[in-house]
């Protein structure tokens, strides 16, 4: 029977070679002889103290909700969390003057405080530099600040979200649970939330759990579970394309489809049962795997570059927002990230067919805002000419504008870096070329008329 729960505890001490002389055993001309060598020195004096078991406290968490949560404990029980003596009490317990700290109804009266939260902090404590990393990325502040930041975009995500998708524009309460309803069931489960408490310091009104962005009561931002997912935090499960195709997906950017089209995710599909999937950090190599997987691209160790938890790291081109550029400043080092992605392609292609990739990339970036900077100079001289709705959503020309940058033109972009033909032609540029013609006719009409249609043309919610 496997046992998973020790209640001895031993030490070992480690304290470098102790041992005055050592004799070893060697065939000479068919005798047995003894060699005596000469002590080692103890170049390097080190004491590593190993405890194995639990403190009380952590097996009476582990008892408790092995009876109430079971399934908790029988995922933390398979990871390597377990298997290294981390348990519930490690991550969950909080000091009594957090603003996170509560007590369940086991420790009522004791002096123990836990969080059902557990914050990037925390996780920092064991996982420093790859916290750091994290917090270099997109996904950190930046993909919260997508959902919460007023500012941004001039306030317009905060008002998609709340007064259009929410329904404050015919009625419902701002703020409202309902008005909420949109906000917390798409936007925060991938960008984040900001988590609210009630008065028992637990979180409230649908903002936790939430996405890799979250901001904690305690001050910290990320959730390492959404890729690593309790409880058991599974590396494995980390490196597979499934774990990123939760947020990856969908019209807007579809890059799980994407890949999945792709002749690296058609071997994926057909081999990657066959692949080593829990190699050690670092060491997670082609060998193990014969096509790359999102993690491998992005972030995975290989060849020369290290492990990274900065997703952007080895990007060079924004291909999310309305224009694509080079990326500087807090989206990353573009002159840089083609350099790195560049040393993870080498890994298993040769430069010309690597120089053919990126330029191609190259090209259909060109491509892309050719069309965005034709859409905005028309929109310029509408609005100059005060020929454009106030709310966008009712004027078909600010609509198409914002699918053609939003859905078609993302995935013509993401769709040629990713190599997936039929999200670069018919989901992208094939749709593009028709948006922006529908848009010019739009743009015609009221240049000529001097006026704004009476019903908006566009009658459907875009291309998808």
């Amino acid at each position: 029977m496997k046992r998973y729960f020790s209640k001895e505890e031993e030490t070992m001490a480690f304290l470098g070679t102790r041992v005055a002389a050592t004799c070893c055993a060697v065939i000479v001309g068919g005798a047995l002889v003894s060699v005596a060598h000469a002590a080692s020195p103890n170049l390097a004096p080190k004491e590593l103290v190993i405890k194995r078991g639990y403190t009380e406290e952590a097996s009476k968490c582990i008892s408790c909700h092995a009876e109430k949560t079971p399934g908790i404990i029988e995922s933390w029980k398979e990871g390597k969390m377990a298997h290294a003596n981390v348990s519930c009490y490690d991550c969950h317990v909080v000091d009594k003057d957090s603003p996170m700290a509560s007590q369940c109804s086991g420790l009522k009266g004791s002096t123990t405080f836990i969080s059902p939260m557990v914050s990037g902090k925390t996780c920092s404590r064991c996982h420093p530099m790859e916290y750091d990393q994290f917090m270099k990325s997109a996904h950190s502040d930046l993909s919260r600040k997508a959902v919460y930041d007023k500012t941004k975009a001039g306030g317009a995500l905060v008002g998609l979200q709340l007064h259009h998708e929410g329904g404050e524009w015919f009625g419902i309460e701002k703020g409202s649970p309902t008005n909420l309803a949109s906000r917390n069931s798409g936007c925060t489960v991938c960008h984040g939330s900001v988590v609210e408490l009630g008065p028992d310091n637990k979180p409230i009104n649908s903002t936790w759990p939430a996405g890799v962005g979250t901001l904690y009561p305690d001050g910290s931002v990320g959730t390492c579970t959404v890729c690593h997912t309790r409880h058991r935090f599974s590396v494995a499960e980390a490196r597979k394309p499934e774990a990123c195709a939760s947020c990856h997906l969908g019209p807007d950017h579809p890059d799980i489809e994407i890949y999945l089209e792709s002749k690296h995710g058609q071997i994926f599909q057909t081999q990657g049962d066959e692949w080593k999937w829990d190699s050690a950090p670092g060491a997670w190599q082609p060998g193990d795997y014969t096509a790359p997987t999102c993690a491998v691209c992005h972030m995975s160790g290989i060849g020369e570059l290290e492990t990274t938890h900065n997703v952007n790291e080895r990007l060079k081109w924004d291909l999310m927002h309305k224009r694509s550029e080079i990326r500087t400043g807090i989206h990353g080092d573009g002159v840089k990230g083609d350099k790195l992605m560049r040393k993870v392609c080498v890994n298993c292609h040769g430069q010309s067919a690597i120089d053919n990739n990126r330029l191609l990339l190259d090209n259909s970036v060109a491509l892309y805002n050719a069309y965005w900077d034709k859409a905005v100079k028309m929109k310029t001289e509408l609005k100059e000419k005060g020929l454009l709705k106030k709310d966008p959503w009712r004027d078909g020309y600010q609509e198409l504008m914002y699918y053609l940058w939003h859905h078609t033109g993302r995935r013509a972009r993401q769709g040629s870096a990713m190599n997936a033909p039929d999200y670069a032609h018919w989901h992208g540029f094939f749709q593009m070329f028709q948006v922006l013609k529908d848009m010019e006719d739009i743009y015609n009409w009221r240049i000529k008329n001097n006026k704004i249609e009476d019903l908006s043309t566009v009658m459907s919610t875009g291309p998808v």
